[in-house]
Parts: C-alpha cells; sequence; structure tokens
C-alpha cells in the first residue's frame, strides 16, 4: 500500500509526488492518458519530423519557480533553449513593439513609438526589481503567505505604497494610458494580460500584464530542448529514480472516504488502490468535488459555491509544419519566439468582448509560437514548427465572422476556425499559407479529450480574475490546499496561486499533506526554534 496516491500526471501532479518521495513516503501517480505531462507533453502528429507541444510551449513561469529550480531537474536531462527576442507584437503598419530579455533592446523598441517611452519600461522594470524577490516569494508560498506578503507589504510601501498598489490594479488599458504616450508599452502589456482570459478593461489585468512582462524581460520565455514534454521526462525519471510510480491509462472514477477521511481511490476498471496517509488530486476542481468526491461528503456551501465557479476561456489551437520561416512583415517578428497577432488595443478590446458576448471572434487574438526558432532541434533546418492559439466563447451563441460556427465544433466548424486563424496571420505575414505543410486543428472538445483537466479548452484551471484569486481561489474562504474531506488535497491549477507550469500548487498540496503526519514532538520543536535567535536564547 503506497503511503499517497496522486490523481494526475501533469506537472502539478509530479511535483506533487517527487516532493513527497523526497520525504520518504511510497508514491503512486495514476494518470488516465497513456502518457503523463498533462498539459505538458509534445508529438509528431503533424507531420514526422515535426516535433509539436499538444498544448503549453514557453515556460516563464518554471524559469522563474524556485520550487522547479529546487528539484535539479537539469540533472535529469532537462535543457532549456531561447529564441533571440522573447516576444514581439506587429502592427500592420510595419511598427512593431519587442520584448527581449536585455532591458536596452525593449527599451528601445518601445521609444520607437514615443519619446520617452522607453524610458517608462525602465521604470516598470525598477519596480519590478524592486519587489521582485518579495513578491515571488509571496506567490510560491502556501497560501496565506504570511510572512511573504509582510515583506512584499513593507517592500511596496517604500516602493510607492498606494500609489503602486493602484497601478497594478488597474485595467491594463488604463496602465497603458498612465505609463506610456505611444501604444508600443500598453500593447506588450495589455497582450500578456491575454495570455490568461484578462480582457483590457479588467480590474487587476494592468499588474497581471505586468508581471507576466516582467517575467519575459527577466528569464525569457525558455522552451525545453527537444518537445515540453522533455519538462515532462525529467520530472518522471526523478521520481522514479526515488521510488516512485506512475501508472498511465488508468482513470480514477471515485475517490474512497471512509470515516470522512480519503483512504484511497477507485479506477475505472473497478480497482481498489488503498492510500496509507493521503490521497492528492491534480484535477479540475469540479471534477474533483462534484465526480471525484459527491456532494453527500461536501458542506452545502461548498456546492452552492461551486455553483459559481467560473471557467477560463475555452481555447482553439492550431498547429503547423511549415517549409520556411515565417513571412513576417516586420523584421523584429522574425527573431521572436512568440508573436502577438491583434492591430492594436482597440482590436484586442473588440475581441474581448466578442467573448464576453458570447460570440466566436471574426479576428481573433493569436499568440503564435515559432518553436524552431526557439529550439532547432524541432523540425528540419531552413523549416519551422510552429502554432497558434487563441480563445473563444465556452457557450457560443453566435459568429461574429460570416462563417457560420457554432457551438457543436463539427469537423466542417473546426476547419473554418482553422482558417480564419490563418487569415490573422497573413495579416502580419503576407504569403504564410504558402508555407504550410501540414496543419493539426486542436478544438476545445480535442483539447478536452486529450486532459480532461482542460474542461473545453480552458488552460487556467479557472478564471484568472481577481475575483478568484488568493483567498477565492477555488471558491470563497478557500486557498489552501486541504478539502473537506480529510487526508484530500487539492493539488491542480485550480488552487492557489492558479495556472501555469511553476509546480506551486503540487508543491503546496505535498507539504500541507507531509504538515499533517510530522510527529507532534517534532512540530513543537521546531516551533521552539523558530522562535529562537542565534545565541539560542528566547526572543
Amino acid at each position: 500500500m503506497p503511503d499517497a496516491v496522486v490523481i494526475g500526471a501533469g506537472p502539478n501532479g509530479l511535483v506533487a509526488a517527487n516532493l513527497l518521495a523526497d520525504a520518504g513516503w511510497s508514491v503512486q501517480v495514476l494518470e488516465e492518458q497513456p502518457e503523463p505531462g498533462g498539459a505538458v507533453r509534445h508529438d509528431r502528429g503533424v507531420h514526422p519530423d515535426f516535433v509539436n507541444d499538444l498544448f503549453s510551449s514557453f515556460y516563464p513561469l518554471a524559469a522563474a519557480s524556485p520550487i522547479l529550480s529546487a528539484l535539479r531537474l537539469e540533472d535529469h536531462g532537462l535543457r532549456w533553449s531561447h529564441a533571440p527576442h522573447v516576444l514581439a507584437h506587429p502592427l500592420s503598419d510595419g511598427r512593431c513593439a519587442v520584448l527581449d530579455r536585455r532591458i536596452d533592446t525593449t527599451a528601445t523598441a518601445v521609444e520607437a513609438f514615443a519619446p520617452g517611452d522607453g524610458a517608462a519600461w525602465r521604470r516598470l522594470f525598477e519596480l519590478w526589481q524592486t519587489l521582485r524577490p518579495d513578491l515571488l516569494n509571496a506567490l510560491f508560498t502556501p497560501f496565506p503567505p504570511v510572512k511573504a506578503s509582510a515583506r512584499l507589504l513593507w517592500t511596496l510601501r517604500a516602493a510607492g505604497g498606494l500609489r503602486v498598489a493602484r497601478s497594478l490594479a488597474l485595467p491594463v488599458r488604463r496602465m497603458g494610458e498612465e505609463e506610456f504616450r505611444g501604444e508600443g508599452g500598453a500593447l506588450l502589456l495589455a497582450g500578456n494580460a491575454l495570455h490568461a482570459d484578462l480582457a483590457p478593461e479588467s480590474a487587476g489585468s494592468g499588474g497581471f500584464g505586468w508581471l507576466m512582462s516582467m517575467l519575459g524581460q527577466t528569464y525569457g520565455f525558455p522552451v525545453p530542448v527537444g518537445g515540453s514534454g522533455a519538462l515532462t521526462e525529467a520530472l518522471t525519471r526523478r521520481l522514479h529514480s526515488r521510488g516512485g510510480e506512475v501508472r498511465c491509462g488508468e482513470r480514477v472514477r471515485r475517490i474512497t472516504i471512509r470515516g470522512s477521511r480519503a483512504v484511497g481511490v477507485r479506477t475505472g476498471a473497478g480497482e481498489a488502490v488503498p492510500a496509507r496517509r493521503a490521497v492528492l488530486a491534480d484535477v479540475a476542481v469540479p471534477v474533483l468535488y462534484r465526480d471525484l468526491v459527491g456532494p453527500e461528503y461536501l458542506p452545502a456551501q461548498l456546492l452552492e459555491d461551486l455553483r459559481r465557479f467560473q471557467w477560463d476561456f475555452a481555447t482553439f489551437k492550431v498547429d503547423w509544419a511549415l517549409d520556411g520561416p515565417v513571412p513576417w512583415q516586420a523584421e523584429q517578428a522574425r527573431r521572436a519566439g512568440t508573436v502577438h497577432l491583434a492591430d492594436g488595443m482597440d482590436e484586442l478590446t473588440r475581441f474581448a468582448a466578442q467573448i464576453a458576448m458570447h460570440q466566436v471572434p471574426d479576428r481573433p487574438f493569436a499568440l503564435f509560437g515559432q518553436m524552431t526558432l526557439a529550439d532547432p532541434s524541432r523540425s528540419p533546418a531552413g523549416t519551422e514548427s510552429a502554432w497558434a492559439y487563441t480563445h473563444v466563447p465556452r457557450d457560443i451563441r453566435a459568429d461574429a465572422g460570416e462563417d457560420g460556427i457554432t457551438r457543436d465544433w463539427t469537423p466542417a466548424d473546426q476547419e473554418r476556425m482553422a482558417d480564419r486563424v490563418e487569415r490573422q496571420v497573413e495579416r502580419f505575414a503576407p504569403g504564410f499559407r504558402s508555407l504550410v505543410r501540414a496543419r493539426r486543428v486542436l478544438a476545445p472538445p480535442t483539447l478536452q479529450a486529450l486532459d480532461a483537466n482542460l474542461a473545453d479548452g480552458a488552460i487556467n484551471g479557472g478564471t484568472a480574475a481577481l475575483h478568484q484569486q488568493l483567498v477565492f481561489r477555488p471558491v470563497p474562504g478557500t486557498g489552501r490546499p486541504e478539502t473537506p474531506v480529510a487526508g484530500l488535497y487539492l493539488a491542480s491549477a485550480g488552487a492557489h496561486p492558479g495556472g501555469g507550469v511553476h509546480g506551486a500548487p503540487g508543491a503546496n498540496a505535498a507539504r500541507a499533506a507531509l504538515r499533517a503526519h510530522r510527529p507532534p514532538g517534532l512540530v513543537a520543536a521546531q516551533r521552539l526554534l523558530a522562535r529562537r535567535d542565534r545565541t539560542g536564547r528566547e526572543r
């Protein structure tokens, strides 16, 4: 009997399993799909000569994460690679905003939009440099991050206090208007805010766009050499080296509960898998509570709060094998791993408004990835392995375009939407479509079939909006990995601090499980040591 059963072999589940194994626990990970990785996988399904990431590709949060860094995955084969530029946002008039790990390059690109904007970007970067240590510590510390938050508040006060807090709480459109005279800096912030489901007019989208932009400025948007699954492979190898087990093709149908405590799981095949100490669930929040636990074990208030749980936008993705580099009109975009495609702030707002009205956008804002540029191992020399994804409504009621795309996502709907995405790319890269050797369409139902956590293609585990973060994530009054069922811990992106490949939800769940099983004497000793200073005297 293992000490812990982990449901789901996504990055959070694998991080949790590794930390438990490090503590000497026996761990068994059960994964529904035929291979581990969750949304961190690659294949050669578009063309045999091309490696394409199935879901996520660029990992600034992984690069910044002290959790992943402490696992020393480089010792287990992981290597990182970078494109020359981090990100580009070209416009149809030929101008292009550029984010680069070199602050001078970014500032020069932003300055080209309006005099003084380069200096404005440097000021935002200086604020980041001041807040970064305490901000990242608070982000990756179990909720509530009391000590980290206290240090962050102290640093924030020294950096400008309420004025800085106000600025970070702004909608990203307003932040851009206050900080810059031209459009370049604002576009970098707004495009990065839309990596989640935060529209330019959403409260707090300014702070999120600033955070993502500064992560790129500092750490870049690195990719694992060989494909995104190389990160999964390193996590899996590390776990195996410590005696952990990963079983794929094993869907968990139910969590076994006795005496109000989780004591194991039952698989779809009917097998009972016991857990001596804990069950950790790298599972979407509604699925965990409604399907795997069941309402009979849950407080009525939690069930009511689940009714109000908000998913993030659905996602539509296209993968390509290209016969040559993308012919961007803007030269800077030819050197960027990630390219944002929207012709200005108003087009971003229009896109988000159409989604809010449950319409399929007619000019979809697309995030475009140039993977061979970032990692030459992805395809033959002179070619490009590429992808683009955009957001669509979860509940489609109309098509803002003329194709009549419906909520059914029939094969015809999928092809029409893929054509629409390609037309958006063509606006900024004329001749793009002539380079397409092969393409693959991943509509929302397809994404969910490949990873059950991506319900209708939701990639964030729930909205990133302020009303479902911190103490409100996943529902009000939570924020921690503990659940109403003893011995059951939430280890997915539905828990604080949310989506992104950084491992924090998995690490927080593992630490909570370990903390619950520390001997009382050890807990008391640790508390006593924490109260003593270096001379050994009581404070």
